[in-house]
This record gives structure tokens, C-alpha cells and sequence, in this order.
């Protein structure tokens, strides 16, 4: 609301728990166009209703969630070829067990799991994969007791939809690959890390700035 009685013509957002706020502004400043990344309530007629100020805008990430599969499924076939995969990293019909922390049971979170996993299957098809959900998108603590579990259960490649450095340290203490999300573990977990999917925003930041200097976009 400061943005807007500032003068500003579009405003962003870009967690998920900010959509109804967002909303609640746009419903006042019907002049100021508001944009929240990650949100779901632009097109769900609410308290507000459907403003034409509120957008919601996600990438497809599950499209770079499978690639990040694809590596994970190169790592666990390079990994049996090298006889590092254990009897306790399987389970009683022999595929590979890894494992995945999640943060909520949400479509946004499911889908990245399903194509995640879908990913290493193209790659090594004997594989099932366990998931660990902490109820929350950054939990250090949680996020590091879900991947020590899985590690406990004989998983062994551990990937994440959770923005902390709890999985990754929990697989960097104990020697297990870790698929990272939103960007690299390299520098800390140099021995752990294969690839982190990312969203790289750029290109909608400047579609939308460049846009709401005229007839902001309905998206």
C-alpha cells in the first residue's frame, strides 16, 4: 500500500504466502497493477473477487525438475557402475532407493516431485523414491531431519523443493549426491552437488515493466 500511495505502477511479490495481502492492495488501488509469483488466487472469486490488477505467474518448473531427474538418473547409473550402490540402498525387489524433501502437499510441489522422478527413471528405471514433507517452505531444522531420515532408510541420491541449506548439509555430512532448488550448493557442499534447478525471473520482470507503461497484461 506504501508503494502504491507513492505513485508506483506495479508492484511485486514473490512468496507464496503473500497472495491474499497482495490481493487486499490491489483491491484498493484499482489504478496499480500487482504482480505475485508463486500465488494461486488471481482467478478465484473470493472476498476480492477477479481483479484485473492481480496476476499470479509461475514458470514451469517441472520442466527443469525433470532435467535435474535426468542428472540425478546419470549420477545413480555412474554410481552402480562404480559399485558404490549398497544392498541397503535397495529395496526388497532391488531398486535404488532416493529420496525427496517437500515442503507442502501442494499441486506446485507434487508435480515437481512426479517429474523429478520421472526424470532419473528415463535414465535408470530401477528406482523408487520415498518423500519426507516438513509443512514448510524454509525449515532448516526440518528440512535437514527429513533428508538425515532418508539417508537412514538407505536412500542414496537425495533431492528437495525446500530453500534451505538443511537437505544438503545433511547429504554433504554423510557422502550422499544432493539435487539442490533455487540455486547451487556447490560452494558448500563441494563433494555432495550435481545440479539445482533454478527460475531465472529476468525475462518476466522485464516484460511486465515495459508493458505496464500502457495496458498492463492480463495474465
Amino acid at each position: 500500500k506504501e508503494f502504491a500511495q507513492q505513485g508506483y505502477k506495479a508492484i511485486f511479490a514473490n512468496s507464496f504466502g503473500h497472495d491474499a495481502y497482495m490481493k487486499k492492495a490491489a483491491s484498493e488501488f484499482p489504478n496499480v497493477q500487482f504482480y505475485h509469483a508463486t500465488g494461486v488466487s488471481a482467478h478465484v472469486d473470493d472476498t476480492f473477487g477477479v481483479l484485473p490488477n492481480y496476476h499470479n505467474a509461475f514458470a514451469s518448473i517441472y520442466e527443469g525438475r525433470y532435467l535435474a531427474g535426468v542428472a540425478a538418473g546419470l549420477k545413480l547409473a555412474e554410481m552402480q557402475q562404480q559399485g558404490k550402490i549398497k544392498a541397503e540402498n535397495k529395496d526388497a525387489q532391488g531398486n535404488v532407493k532416493i529420496g525427496y524433501v517437500g515442503a507442502f502437499t501442494y499441486a506446485e510441489v507434487i508435480s515437481g516431485l512426479t517429474s523429478f522422478y520421472l526424470g532419473v527413471k528415463s535414465q535408470f528405471p530401477n528406482v523408487v523414491m520415498s518423500v519426507q514433507f516438513t509443512g514448510s517452505w524454509y525449515d532448516e531444522a526440518a528440512e535437514k531431519s527429513a533428508a538425515e531420515l532418508l539417508i537412514s532408510e538407505g536412500c542414496a541420491l537425495i533431492s528437495q523443493h525446500a530453500d534451505s541449506w538443511g537437505a544438503p548439509s545433511a547429504c554433504e555430512n554423510a557422502g550422499i549426491p544432493n539435487i539442490s532448488y533455487n540455486g547451487s550448493t556447490i560452494k558448500n557442499c563441494p563433494d555432495t552437488f550435481i545440479i539445482s534447478s533454478k527460475i531465472d525471473w529476468t525475462y518476466y520482470y522485464k516484460w511486465i515493466i515495459a508493458s505496464v507503461g500502457s495496458d498492463a497484461p492480463a495474465i
